[in-house]
């Protein structure tokens, strides 16, 4: 974890499924009363994606990939358990229990008060929730429980290169399953767009800014200028959103907490699959809280980016991406506070990954 990260989770992010709440109700009344603006940005499109939306995304994504140190990498070998147990709840167990609690609730719970064709554009958003597992806020979370900095980051970078492989086959197999037919080449256009290049540019920036100014200077000086703007591009891609989906979200304004019902339960259950595993592995605490935490929370601004690519921007899928975020930042408080009332359950030796000095 860089060093600038602090131990507690800042004021934008402790609140933010309350912006995002409001944020919301703004996109809806614009989208109600002010039509013009939606009607407007519409326009300007490229291959069915907003060209403002996709700004806005990479606004968002950029700065967090930024903080991912690839040097990390060769420290994989100490220790690997807890990286085993992430891997397979993340690539594994969590795409597929996300799928059958998504499709038992939208289809056979909700039946009676989600049509057919909306379950399935729901379905469609669970899924690219369940396939992208959590890399920068991971930090945050890692931080507040107290985990291993080091290993986190290792956490972080290897699921950010199996993104790269596991993504696309992952999507495109589940919503096959759901009969939800999507080109493989917007697929794949839809990660380069927003995780091949945001993640190239991201270390790029870091090469350079830390081979001319020092990588103290990077973490501690240059990283905390960009604290707040993953944040706030998210908040203005979600006025954006909702002003697009105004029509949609006033015709169902209670599918918002029916769509939040199975998110919810999956969060809980992958985070005990992973917390459990790595107390039968005899894991640390310090490994098993972060290990527990990046499989519970989502990359949502990979689903919301990659959602709108596939189906538009006033996509019913779309939607229950951005369900995704409101829940899941008190969904994540809960479990910090659970993993800090159950610590004593691990060894309380830590693993040694401290990464190595950097050369100048």
């Amino acid at each position: 974890m860089s060093k600038h990260q602090s131990s507690s989770i800042s004021f934008f992010q402790k609140y933010l499924s309350i912006w995002v709440a409001l944020c919301m109700v703004v996109g809806v009344l614009i989208g109600k009363f002010i039509p013009i603006i939606p009607d407007f940005l519409g326009q300007f499109e490229y291959a069915q994606v907003s060209i403002p939306v996709a700004i806005l995304i990479w606004v968002m994504i950029y700065p967090m990939m930024m903080k991912v140190d690839f040097i990390s990498l060769k420290n994989v070998g100490k220790n690997p358990k807890g990286l085993y147990v992430t891997w397979i709840v993340n690539w594994i167990i969590k795409p597929l229990t996300m799928y059958a609690i998504s499709a038992f609730f939208f289809y056979i719970v909700f039946k009676g008060l989600i049509a057919p064709d909306l379950a399935k554009q729901y379905l469609a958003g669970a899924i690219l929730l369940g396939a992208a597992p959590c890399t920068a806020m991971v930090f945050v979370w890692s931080s507040l429980t107290k985990g291993n900095a080091a290993y986190t980051v290792v956490q972080v970078a290897t699921n950010d290169l199996i993104i790269l492989i596991a993504f696309v086959p992952i999507v495109k197999f589940l919503l096959g399953v759901s009969n939800v037919q999507v080109p493989w080449d917007t697929l794949i256009l839809s990660v380069v767009l927003f995780v091949v290049i945001p993640l190239g540019a991201g270390i790029l920036t870091r090469v350079l800014v830390s081979k001319k100014k020092g990588k103290e200077y990077f973490e501690t000086k240059f990283l905390p200028k960009f604290d707040n703007a993953t944040v706030i591009g998210l908040l203005l891609t979600l006025v954006l959103l909702f002003a697009f989906q105004g029509e949609t979200f006033l015709n169902n304004p209670l599918h918002i907490l029916l769509i939040a019902v199975p998110l919810t339960i999956q969060t809980f259950l992958i985070f005990f699959i992973a917390y459990f595993a790595c107390k039968l592995l005899r894991l640390p605490y310090d490994i098993s809280a972060p290990a527990g935490m990046i499989g519970a929370s989502n990359f949502f601004e990979l689903s919301v980016a990659v959602a709108i690519a596939l189906f538009g921007t006033s996509s019913p899928a779309a939607l229950a991406t951005t369900v995704g975020v409101l829940t899941e930042v008190p969904i994540m408080l809960i479990l910090v506070k659970i993993a800090n009332s159950t610590q004593h359950w691990f060894p309380k030796s830590v693993a040694d990954l401290t990464p190595e000095p950097v050369q100048k």
